[in-house]
């Protein structure tokens, strides 16, 4: 067995391990201190103690083995403990002015000291300690830059000199010196033609609202417009110019347009092409317009001149002479023929009489390249290439070859050339007009009172403005830098439908047929194209009344398929 452990060694270890019971709970909450008194001895001893507290010792029978610890010395007598008070030192509870709160309580809290904020302006912004260093430089010395991958400490001496000169040779980055650095801008190009070319280029390859395919269509949920041609057709030598009218289609569904220095009609039921005529030697066919019966076809050309056609028999019937320029565009009132000529002349030709010119009209300072009479035959409309609008009055009485006629209304809101003009067929007081590349603009007019009632901003400039003649619709063709054909409803102006990419090139005429569900766009890609925009309304049949075989024409209007 092992040897017992001393008594007192196992006294102090077993008192050690004594359980707080209640009755060692009570006797703790009756201690009480007392203060000793200093003895009226010369040795100056010390009193006995007060023998009823167990926690001092007798201090006059044997001296101390060791120095006592130091004890905090209670500043004021003895006191008795009533049991009010014991009750209130066992709960914790300090009453004020009480003996409890003259005892002196030692505070550890640690209150830090109350920092001062410099003072600022609201317009100076609240400073933030932020980390400035580098994300890749730390240090901004030179010496402190080295090659180490730690981002907290880059210093060339704590890796080894060997070490650090190979990885700098073998990363080619010099010692003490940034790896990344600021360096000035490369000095401006010499020559700025490259960059006022590319300045003046830039907005015809922006395409607003471009899709994300090349061909982009956009229609309205509830129409279903096609956006594909349903027809296609060569047009070889077409010429790309703005400014003519090379493409119309007849009331007996025939459609004529001009390649070059031939004229040419395709017969749209059938689908026969005839050769019509050959433009003078040097000259070329600058527009083409059948009159309102369909039997007969005006051809303008550049040299100046006019030619009348007869359809049915291909017989060149007369040539009417006198402008000097161009006649860029023609329209049909009745006998009347009325060109429009690169001077900015307007001349009326009566094409029964030998004396063709009955009438001239001046009110455009540059070219006529939109005329258009309205159905009535009561008011003409021109655009020019100076930027004018102007509605003309036809009922001018009798007429004289020296007559001049002067505008009724003249309209400048334009910014660019104007080719498109429409006369609207079931509102014919409304007049649409298009604005070329530097405008894009369709203003609506009304030609009772001369005021502006719509303006639409579109995308690109406007070749031709086309009226729904059953819906409430107008339909516009568009050149660079969409090529597109738009749809919107009148007169909300709303989208409703848009064909981006209708062809190669800018889309530079258009028509609609005599049924108006088809428009038919010729442009500088040498196509024609046919669309079936709208739909034709049925019309409720009579009982009784039996509809003659082939339409009105016998012909069989719009027999496209």
């Amino acid at each position: 067995m092992p040897p017992k452990t001393p008594s007192r060694q196992r006294a102090r270890s077993d008192a050690a391990k004594t359980p707080l019971t209640p009755s060692v709970i009570s006797g703790l909450n009756n201690v009480f201190i007392s203060s000793p008194t200093k003895a009226s001895t010369k040795g100056g001893k010390y009193s006995q103690a007060d023998t009823t507290n167990p926690f001092l010792a007798h201090t006059s029978s044997r001296p101390a083995s060791r120095a006592p610890s130091p004890v905090k010395r209670a500043t004021s007598g003895t006191f008795p403990v009533s049991d009010t008070l014991q009750r209130q030192a066992s709960a914790g509870v300090i009453r004020k002015g009480g003996i409890e709160s003259k005892l002196e309580v030692v505070s550890r809290d640690y209150v830090p000291p109350t920092k001062l904020e410099p003072k600022r302006s609201r317009s100076t912004p609240a400073m933030v300690n932020r980390d400035n260093r580098d994300r890749f430089i730390t240090s901004r010395e030179e010496s402190g830059v080295a090659p180490t991958f730690d981002p907290n400490s880059l210093n060339p001496q704590s890796a080894s000199p060997g070490h650090t000169a190979r990885l700098a040779v073998a990363t080619g980055v010099p010692l003490n010196k940034r790896v990344l650095a600021f360096h000035e801008a490369p000095p401006p190009a010499t020559d700025s033609t490259l960059s006022k070319q590319r300045e003046f280029a830039r907005p015809l390859y922006t395409r607003p609202g471009e899709a994300a395919t090349s061909i982009g269509t956009t229609t309205n949920k509830s129409r279903k417009i096609a956006t594909q041609p349903f027809r296609v057709l060569d047009a070889p030598g077409i010429v790309d110019d703005f400014y003519l009218n090379l493409l119309s289609w007849s009331s007996l569904n025939i459609v004529a347009i001009g390649l070059g220095d031939q004229t040419y009609i395709w017969k749209a039921d059938s689908g026969e092409v005839v050769h019509v005529g050959e433009a003078p030697d040097g000259s070329y066919v600058s527009s083409v317009e059948f009159s309102s019966d369909g039997a007969f076809l005006g051809v303008g050309m550049g040299a100046g001149e006019v030619e009348l056609w007869d359809i049915e028999t291909g017989q060149k019937l007369r040539t009417m002479i006198g402008h000097q320029h161009q006649v860029a565009t023609l329209s049909w009132n009745g006998h009347i023929l009325s060109s429009g000529c690169g001077d900015g002349s307007i001349w009326h030709h009566d094409v029964r009489i030998a004396r063709h010119k009955v009438m001239e009209l001046l009110g455009h300072s540059g070219e006529v390249c939109g005329l258009t009479w309205r159905e009535d035959g009561e008011l003409l409309a021109s655009g020019g290439n100076d930027n004018v609008v102007n509605i003309w009055d036809g009922r001018v009485g009798d007429v004289t070859e020296g007559s001049r006629g002067v505008a009724k209304w003249t309209k400048r809101n334009h910014t660019a050339a104007v080719k498109a003009v429409a006369w609207c067929p079931w509102q014919p007081s409304l007049l649409a007009t298009g604005g070329g590349t530097s405008d894009a603009t369709i203003h609506v007019w009304n030609s009772m009172t001369g005021a502006r009632l719509h303006s639409l901003k579109t995308p690109s400039q406007i070749s031709s403005v086309q009226w729904s003649p059953h819906r409430k619709e107008i339909l516009s063709t568009h050149g660079i830098p969409t090529n597109s054909i738009m749809v919107h409803s009148y007169p909300s102006f709303d989208c409703v439908a848009e064909i981006r990419d209708a062809h190669d090139a800018r889309v530079l005429f258009s028509c609609v047929s005599p049924a108006g569900d088809v428009v038919c766009t010729g442009a500088g890609d040498e196509n024609l194209k046919f669309w079936r925009i709208w739909e034709v309304p049925e019309v409720k049949k009579k009982k009784g009344v039996k509809e003659p075989r082939g339409g009105v024409t016998g012909s069989g209007i719009l027999a496209l398929r």
